[in-house]
This record gives structure tokens, sequence and C-alpha cells, in this order.
């Protein structure tokens, strides 16, 4: 088959398809709006962070399959490829671990100001008593919400930690899920969102962007939220409504770790002129959540699995239409 590849991909994945009789092609260097001529003799297209239109969509004569090299689909025009009989798939879950190691990171890094303290050194100033001032994170209160396989790799780092974790009961849940909380043992469930964000002193967010999560972390749920609360963003940006976060950090002191941000680039590097980003309560990163070289490995992997299934009449993981 004839795969092409939008963006940046492990080299032994793409020799192994190409080893199984597959004719690849790489150009990381598109973007979104160069996609729609590039994909026209495609049957198969795999993206991480390149947008897939409908237009993209329309001009694939020959697509049968996008693969989301990744776990949320957000930038591809679902409804669009179902239109035309194209399966989007994913790769969940993958690239969990080294998301869950992000948000430990950016948690450690908010609590000892780690990059405040970099930047103090670097300038050649020594401020030990101002840098010595951190609450620690044993015993303190944190809640995850949205328990896939990101959200579960989150409590499991978070409990080595010592912190006391709270999660939203849902018994509807798949029962590995109930499995594994119950094998961390001592999780505290509560009714819903809003009791979360009232007993939790650390918030982390594992949601798809989806019309019932974009602007979840509104100006209502920051209200509920403690003076100091701490926010961990790693899932997608639109879940956040920014003017209101940034109100709450001016107002309460509220700090968040962010890898996500709501006008994001879609190219790897360019200027980025965001307010919320520029806050000195935010710690940022650059949509690097899934970016190590075990995660990249893995999903590659998954990948391969998808094509394999393919050729053989399976669809796995498909997003977008029933199987």
């Amino acid at each position: 088959m004839r795969i092409f590849f939008a963006d940046k991909f492990p080299a032994f994945a793409i020799d192994l398809l190409r080893e199984k009789g597959h004719r690849c092609e790489v150009c990381p260097e598109l973007d979104g709006d160069a996609l729609p001529d590039a994909v026209a003799d495609a049957e198969i297209l795999v993206v991480r962070s390149t947008p897939v239109s409908a237009l993209a969509i329309a001009k694939g004569n020959l697509l049968r399959m996008v693969i989301r090299a990744g776990a949320g689909t957000n930038t591809i025009d679902k409804a669009a490829a179902a239109q035309k009989n194209i399966y989007v798939c994913n790769v969940p879950g993958r690239n969990a671990a080294a998301v869950a190691e992000l948000v430990m990171g950016l948690i450690i890094a908010i609590d000892r100001n780690i990059p405040d303290n970099v930047a103090e050194l670097r300038a050649g100033n020594w401020d030990k008593k101002r840098f010595s001032v951190a609450r620690g994170l044993m015993g303190r209160r944190m809640g995850v919400v949205g328990l896939g396989a990101i959200g579960l790799a989150v409590l499991e780092r978070a409990h080595a930690f010592g912190l006391a974790l709270h999660v939203i009961d849902k018994p509807s849940r798949w029962q590995e899920t109930h499995q594994r909380l119950m094998r961390l043992g001592g999780i505290k469930r509560v009714a819903g969102l809003e009791e979360l964000v009232q007993r939790c002193e650390i918030l982390s967010f594992h949601v798809p962007s989806l019309t019932e999560t974009r602007g979840l972390i509104d100006a209502s749920l920051l209200a509920r939220m403690a003076p100091g609360t701490i926010i961990v963003n790693t899932s997608r940006g639109d879940i956040i409504d920014e003017p209101a976060l940034i109100a709450a950090m001016d107002e309460k002191g509220i700090r968040a770790g962010l890898d996500v941000f709501n006008s994001e680039p879609a190219m790897g590097k360019c200027a980025f002129a965001s307010a919320l980003a520029r806050h000195p309560n935010v710690y940022g990163t650059h949509h690097i959540g899934a970016s190590t070289e075990q995660a990249q490995a893995a999903v590659a992997e998954g990948v391969i699995e998808i094509v394999d299934a393919f050729e053989l009449g399976e669809v796995r993981h498909c997003v977008n239409m029933p199987v």
C-alpha cells in the first residue's frame, strides 16, 4: 500500500513497513495547507500534529484510512472522512507513560519553582531565601479528571509520591479501570467535578476535546477552587477558558502547568504570542507530552499493527464510524 507520513516518524518503523512491501513517503515539513495536494495518491495517511481538513480528505482520491500516531483526533475532520468511507484510527495508550511523566514533572516544578531557580542562577543571582519556600507533595490532595490510559498512569505515579488521590465516581467505567484503582488502594471517590475541585489542591486533566469538554475549566469551575490550587493540563488546550484562567491566577494565586494551549501553532517552530503562556503563574511546555523516544517507538509500533491488521481486512481503533 502507498502510505504517506505528514509528520516525523521513527526511521525503524519506516524501514519495517518498506520491508513489508509498502511504498512510504515521508514529508515532515508539510503543514495543513500543503497536505491536500500531497496526499492525492496515498491509500493510508499517517499524521501526528498536522491537521487533516475536509479539503485534504476530498483530494485523497485513493485514501482509505487516516491514522493518528497518538490518541487525540480533534485535528482530523472525522465527519468528512466518514462521508467518504475513510476510516480514522488512533493509537491509544502507547504514550501514556510519557505524558504521565511530564505531569509529575510539571507538578514538582511548580511546587519547587524549578524553572525560576534555573533562570535566576543563569542570570547570576543567588536567592536561597526566596526559593526555599515550598509546600511539598506528600499528603496533598490531588484530583485526576479522565481515567483513560494517561489518567491511570498519572494516578499510579502520583500514588508513589504519597499524594491523597481523588477521582470522580463513575460505576459505568470499564472493569479493568476499577481493578487498577482497587490495586492502588486508598483512592477517594467523589460525586462530580464540582466536588473534586473543591476538595483538591492539585488537579490534572486528561479528557478529549469534545463539545462537552470545551471550556470545561471556566470561570464557574475556577471560582470553586481554593486559592493557590495547581492546575495541570496535558490534554487539549480548548478545555480551558484562557481569559478566565488568567483572571483566576491574578485574583486567587492559582498556578498552572500547561503543555497545550488553545491557539498553539500547528508547525514545529514559529513565534507564539500567548498571554496565558507568558503569565508568571504558568509553567508551560511546547506540547511535548508524548515526545519521548520511548513513547514515539511505542506509538510507531501501534501504527504498524493497524496497517498490518488493515491488510488482513481488520480495522482497529476506528473513531469515526462503525466497523
